[in-house]
């Protein structure tokens, strides 16, 4: 990126947005550009000012977060990304939001320093999911995948392989992927970045987004999210 990553900060909860503006500005290539207080709102103030990243609550009045955020990425030439921000022991809408588009998960109690590296890395292209959120989604929809009922809509959606627990349907899934590929799904399973992994496999960053884009062909995953449920799904991850 060439300038500062640019910020909607979307909460129907004054304090809320005032302690992430507090976190958020204190970064030097991090600036908050627009605060919404529901989806409707953010969808407006979204369009105009186009920011990077829009942090987005899920449960708000008017417009809830997930109606929001599927308004937004189903329009062409927007460019920013959504961070869902949620609860999560309450939020089951997090799993529309995964259809939806979004490109990272929080819980709301995420530190700060955790919670700048998220919107960094989102900015870059990558996937966030925090712990939390990931062990409800792949309670959520394991049992799709072992039963093999995702379909082309599921949010989960990938073509041919309906990993489970089992090393006959983790050879289904990874049969199509080189040593590295497997390895560098098991990386990006980790919630690591492009940035990350390539420090880690020693090879340029250019590299791993070549992988990246490889594996996500080759799963048939829409997204880098989808790649991360199906890495712990395979068993790469524990």
């Amino acid at each position: 990126m060439t300038g500062p990553i640019t910020v909607a900060v979307v909460d129907d909860q004054m304090l809320v947005r005032a302690g992430l503006r507090m976190i958020l500005d204190a970064e030097e290539d991090i600036g908050i550009t627009v605060e919404a207080a529901d989806g409707q709102q953010a969808v407006r103030a979204i369009r105009q000012h186009r920011p990077d990243v829009a942090l987005m609550d899920i449960r708000m009045p008017v417009m809830d977060g997930i109606a929001a955020t599927r308004q937004l990425l189903a329009e062409s030439g927007l460019a920013t990304r959504i961070l869902v921000l949620t609860t999560f022991d309450t939020d089951e809408a997090v799993t529309e939001a995964l259809a939806a588009g979004a490109s990272g998960f929080l819980v709301k109690d995420t530190e700060p320093d955790d919670l700048v590296r998220a919107v960094r890395a989102v900015a870059a292209g990558d996937a966030v999911v925090s712990p939390p959120v990931l062990r409800r989604l792949l309670a959520v929809l394991g049992p799709r995948f072992s039963s093999g009922s995702v379909s082309a809509s599921d949010p989960a959606d990938h073509s041919d392989a309906s990993p489970g627990a089992g090393s006959q349907d983790r050879s289904r899934l990874l049969r199509d992927l080189t040593d590295r590929e497997v390895e560098v799904l098991t990386l990006i399973g980790r919630g690591e970045t492009n940035a990350e992994i390539a420090a880690e496999l020693v090879v340029a960053e250019s590299t791993v987004k070549t992988h990246v884009s490889r594996i996500l062909l080759k799963l048939g995953a829409r997204d880098r999210v989808r790649a991360v449920i199906i890495a712990h799904r395979a068993g790469l991850v524990g």
